[in-house]
């Protein structure tokens, strides 16, 4: 998929918007909800709830950490039948790094849960986000789970949206329809993740839920491709969590023709819409990234291959004094060609442009003192975008970010205190 052009990454926020108001935030089939379990604090939304009514296709990509924690250990496992029926999700303790102890708690809250759904366990995937290294209370799911099921409605997904948040200010969710075979589709996801975002994946949850009717192996192959092109371009800290997860379930009952294959037409269609939805949730986690200020799109163009320039752009996307200054509004160029330097890949520094926005700092290697004062300008915006040209060939790549600012240490600093 090539980059998004920058009038269509900045119309995503304001198109969504307009979508969402437009659409109920519910799917045919499914339903949500979520309660104060008192997971860590008493006075929040923690526990939340997905349910299909019937059981569903399944698709899952997980971190590519090699600490992987309990849920994610789980997911991977029950992710390979290609089925599944409900998620419950906490927030507040990560259930990571706690050994045979988490492991079991999250298939005792699988089967806690599937008993109150009256399912199967094995159509139960669990998630968690929060600290690491603490012991979930099974206590407070156990407390809490007969009420969560009895609060199940079909528009309560804003609900779930916000008991999964932990450092995020605001909850993320999306919605998508269209047409296939004749047939009303709908598509809604909500993820969360504002700290530790760094691909392969970052540290968020993303669950999406669809009525269309798509075989597994055909829903896990659109998932992937839909990842790869969002949360595998974001990039808050350089972090990479222990819980990444993303959870797509389509129960079929919209009644299109089931799709099988993702190169047909009907398919093509749905994975336009899913990956529209997924940069939509994915660019809301940069925005609301931990203390973030600007939204910034790091592109870079003219590199001899598209590895090359994602590289490129990660390594600026990923640096503490280009994300430092674009807090700072100051316009140092040097700071990004400095990180470039360093990506890895082969270049001329004599012929790199480097423009913030459409205001051009250096030409062929050399920087343009005269137009600082603009480039300070575009800056001060919300969002703007560090344009790079290798000038070695034709790939481009884009990277989402956000800055550094005095925030982001305070928050991280005494996170669990």
């Amino acid at each position: 998929m090539p980059p998004v052009p920058v009038a269509a990454a900045r119309n995503i926020k304001s198109v969504a918007e307009s979508l969402n108001k437009k659409m109920k935030l519910s799917v045919k089939g499914f339903k949500a909800a979520a309660v104060k379990a008192g997971i860590r604090q008493r006075e929040r939304l923690d526990l939340g709830l997905i349910y299909s009514e019937v059981p569903a296709s399944a698709a899952g990509v997980f971190t590519t950490s090699v600490v992987k924690a309990a849920p994610v250990v789980l997911g991977r496992e029950k992710i390979k039948k290609g089925r599944a029926q409900a998620i419950v999700v906490n927030s507040s303790i990560a259930n990571a790094c706690t050994g045979t102890e988490g492991l079991e708690k999250a298939r005792a809250v699988a089967r806690l849960a599937a008993a109150n759904l009256n399912i199967p366990p094995d159509l139960v995937q669990v998630s968690s986000t929060g600290v690491i290294g603490e012991q979930l209370d099974f206590a407070c799911f156990n407390d809490n789970m007969a009420g969560l099921v009895a609060g199940m409605g079909a528009e309560n997904f804003s609900l779930v949206a916000k008991a999964m948040m932990t450092t995020d200010t605001v909850e993320k969710i999306s919605v998508r329809q269209l047409e296939i075979s004749d047939r009303k589709v709908k598509i809604l996801g909500l993820a969360k993740g504002a700290g530790m975002i760094m691909p392969n994946m970052a540290t968020m949850l993303c669950f999406v839920v669809t009525d269309a009717n798509i075989t597994p192996e055909c829903l896990q192959l659109m998932l992937e491709k839909g990842v790869e092109q969002s949360f595998n371009r974001i990039t808050v800290d350089g972090d990479t969590s222990t819980n990444d997860t993303v959870l797509l379930l389509a129960n079929a009952m919209a009644g299109n023709k089931q799709l099988k294959k993702p190169d047909r037409q009907e398919a093509k269609k749905f994975q336009q819409s899913l990956d529209e939805l997924l940069k939509e949730l994915a660019l809301k986690i940069v925005a609301d990234g931990e203390g973030a200020t600007k939204l910034v799109t790091v592109r870079v163009r003219g590199a001899g291959n598209r590895r090359d320039a994602e590289r490129a752009a990660r390594t600026v996307a990923n640096s503490p004094l280009v994300k430092t200054a674009c807090y700072g509004e100051d316009p140092n160029w040097g700071r990004i060609i400095a990180a470039l330097g360093r990506s890895g890949i082969n270049f001329n520094p004599e012929q790199v442009d480097i423009l913030f926005d459409e205001v051009q700092m250096v030409r062929d290697g050399l920087g343009l003192a005269e137009n600082e004062n603009q480039a300070a300008e575009v800056l001060r915006q919300n969002e703007f975008t560090i344009n790079i040209d290798l000038k070695d060939g034709s790939a481009a790549e884009e990277i989402y970010t956000c800055d550094f600012s005095n925030d982001y240490i305070k928050i991280n600093a005494d996170y669990r205190t």
